[in-house]
């Protein structure tokens, strides 16, 4: 089985093979700049490099399954550029965004931008289309693709004081606008899928959802994200959050996606307790061990992964996405704990 395959039949609730336990890590401009000793805005513009780097994690990694894999991405910049956030590039690390000026009330009712023309999405279309080019005669297709969540999306549009401030004193403003995310959303996942060969699935990224109660979750989370997911029904559907929010565990379950990408502070067998259908990608600390630790740790701390969940419905990775400055090592020693188990 390919890495790819290896993951996609985990995330589908069946068994990868007798020997291995999937791997599979989160990379982008956060890292993977930096692994390549590439400014970030080069590794944005030329597209030959990137793809160059791209194709260089299969030779130097062949073992590990890539989310979303040859992922054209501006940070966190995609959606929030087509609601009129400013986006301000840097050399070395990924853009930072900027809330848009007149808050919710200049924005509850904006209509949603179109992917084809709005903010930085047509860019990253076209970059697909164009990969594709070069990809499918070698026999690559790009198999995910990904959006941020409403919630993310709104945190970055309003900023997060603002946003988080609405939805408790203005809930029916928020609802219209967090329905205007989520169709965003949808659309963009669409027109990404559209435009691809062989696409498999979608990753849909956001933190900001493991801030709330239970009882915000109802109101707020369940209505748009389960709309997300079951759009989408049919397809691997990757949801990454890494905030801590163990009281969110079990209702989160019920979404409706197949993957869950969350904190190395959650003990894997306490979120397979809560989550038992669901395939846990997970959970290495990203920076405490991957980072700053020692291989014989990283691995060590991979192979009590499996241990407590038995290698049941597991994808190991990194509690989150590969940190900035992570060495090469330390997803060799990831790997290496899943060898001949």
């Amino acid at each position: 089985m390919t890495p790819w395959e290896r993951f996609a039949a985990v995330a589908r609730g069946k068994s990868a093979d007798t020997l291995r336990v999937p791997v599979a890590f989160i990379v982008d401009s956060p890292w993977l700049p930096g692994y390549a000793g590439i400014d970030t805005l080069d590794y944005f513009l030329k597209t030959d490099e990137w793809l160059k780097i791209n194709l260089g994690l299969l030779e130097r990694f062949p073992e590990v399954a890539w989310i979303p894999g040859f992922w054209f991405e501006y940070g966190m910049a995609a959606e929030p550029s087509a609601f009129g956030s400013r986006v301000v590039f840097h050399h070395d690390r990924p853009p930072s965004i900027e809330a848009v000026r007149g808050g919710l009330a200049a924005l509850a009712d904006i209509d949603p931008p179109d992917p084809q023309e709005h903010g930085l999405m047509p860019l990253i279309l076209q970059g697909y289309i164009n990969a594709e080019k070069d990809l499918s005669p070698r026999g690559i297709n790009i198999k995910m693709v990904c959006a941020r969540g409403p919630f993310a999306v709104a945190g970055w549009v309003l900023g997060i004081t603002e946003f988080m401030t609405a939805l408790v004193e203005d809930p029916e403003t928020s609802h219209r606008f967090l329905n205007t995310m989520t169709t965003t959303i949808i659309n963009w996942l669409h027109a990404q899928l559209d435009v691809l060969q062989k696409p498999e699935g979608i990753m849909v990224l956001d933190d900001i959802v493991g801030m709330v109660s239970p009882q915000m979750f109802e109101e707020f989370v369940r209505p748009y994200f389960s709309r997300i997911f079951q759009e989408f029904n049919g397809m691997v559907r990757v949801y990454h959050n890494d905030t801590p929010c163990q009281h969110l565990l079990a209702p989160m379950s019920t979404l409706g996606f197949d993957v869950f990408n969350f904190t190395h502070k959650h003990d894997i067998a306490l979120v397979q307790s809560k989550m038992p259908n669901i395939a846990l990608m997970g959970n290495v600390p990203p920076l405490d061990l991957m980072v700053r630790g020692t291989p014989e740790q990283v691995e060590a701390f991979a192979r009590e992964c499996v241990t407590k969940t038995g290698g049941r419905n597991l994808i190991l990775s990194a509690g989150g996405g590969v940190s900035p400055e992570t060495p090469a090592w330390a997803l060799d020693a990831v790997v290496k704990a899943t060898i001949d188990r």
